[in-house]
């Protein structure tokens, strides 16, 4: 929760009901298109974590551990290099049944931070398949995150699209987030719409 403040009655003490998160958070990746026909356009996944079992041979499976939580497995655990990569393509927009010589109509450049998944060895041992589907990876300087298109985005959405910040169950933080994320989405691709709309009136 961030820091902030709040007026109340004097004499009485203002009271936020809060959780420890105890391990239970919510992962997203995302990328916002900064140029192109897709402008605007914001794409995003995300998966919540889960406490770690502290017991050698946990008694419940992975499955069983999601739907105590109300999720599915699908929708739970970190986003690894696998992830990472499978997004990148999605991003790309490469079909599910394209083939290996699949190639996008238009190039297109990503930019990453250094996070430790984005230099990791699986997204290197990606990276000739995506330069030749036309998709090149750059990275940022490091700890320069205003140089990232979508450090904003992030930063209303963490501080203003969710104004509840207590959920009995992750599985409620989890669609909260994706509710924010649909609706900050929205909102950017409202106002490239109207952007665009200005620009071609000016013309």
């Amino acid at each position: 929760m961030p820091t902030t403040y709040s007026w109340y009655p004097q004499g009485q003490r203002l009271r936020v009901p809060y959780q420890a998160p105890q391990g239970r958070r919510v992962n997203v990746i995302g990328a916002y298109f900064t140029h192109g026909p897709d402008a605007g356009r914001l794409v995003y996944r995300s998966w919540a974590g889960l406490p770690k079992s502290r017991a050698k041979h946990p008694r419940t499976t992975p499955e069983e551990r999601a739907a105590a939580h109300g999720l599915t497995v699908d929708a739970v655990g970190p986003i690894d290099a696998e992830r990472l990569v499978a997004f990148l393509w999605q991003v790309a927009g490469r079909p599910a049944a394209a083939g290996p010589t699949w190639r996008r109509p238009r190039p297109l450049v990503i930019a990453l931070d250094h996070y430790s998944v984005h230099t990791s060895q699986t997204l290197l041992a990606a990276q000739p398949q995506l330069a030749a589907a036309s998709v090149e990876l750059v990275y940022l300087a490091r700890y320069c995150p205003e140089q990232s298109g979508i450090e904003p985005v992030w930063n209303d959405v963490k501080q203003h699209q969710i104004p509840i910040r207590s959920f009995a169950q992750v599985a409620d933080l989890k669609h909260a987030v994706d509710a924010a994320l649909a609706r900050k989405a929205h909102l950017l691709l409202h106002a490239q719409e109207k952007s665009t709309n200005v620009h071609r009136l000016a013309a």
